[in-house]
């Protein structure tokens, strides 16, 4: 079993910043990459991010490309989101996911690649 715990979640004006973070935890537990999504109107979420252990490798939605950034440890099963910019529409919840079968290598937007999903955290962008 994989936990899944995110933090840094707020509130901050539309123009601000923000970084959120996901811990993994569990037995012998072992990534093959972590992404962060959020819910989006007609599907259950949305794709906002992804990373590869193997490569470095990183994937970005449109709307968020040049202003989040998304890294990590994969020794120590972390992974964070700085976000930046921010405007009234990015706010939401945000979701951390792992992969541990390897279905990202190939699809790493696809919310069916991940098998362990975190509560989320709260994202507040006020105008």
């Amino acid at each position: 079993q994989v936990q899944l715990v995110e933090s840094g979640g707020g509130f901050v004006q539309a123009g601000g910043s923000l970084r959120l973070s996901c811990a993994a935890s569990g037995r012998y537990i072992s990534t093959y990459g972590m992404a962060w999504f959020r819910p989006a109107p007609g599907k259950e979420r949305e794709f906002v991010a992804a990373l590869h252990w193997s490569g470095g490798d990183t994937y970005y939605a449109d709307s968020m490309k040049g202003r989040f950034t998304i890294s990590g440890d994969n020794a120590k099963n972390t992974v964070s989101l700085q976000m930046s910019s921010l405007k009234p529409e990015d706010a939401d919840v945000y979701y951390c996911a792992a992969d541990i079968t390897g279905r990202s290598l190939t699809r790493p937007t696809y919310e069916a690649s991940y098998n362990y999903w975190g509560q989320g955290t709260q994202v507040t962008v006020s105008s």
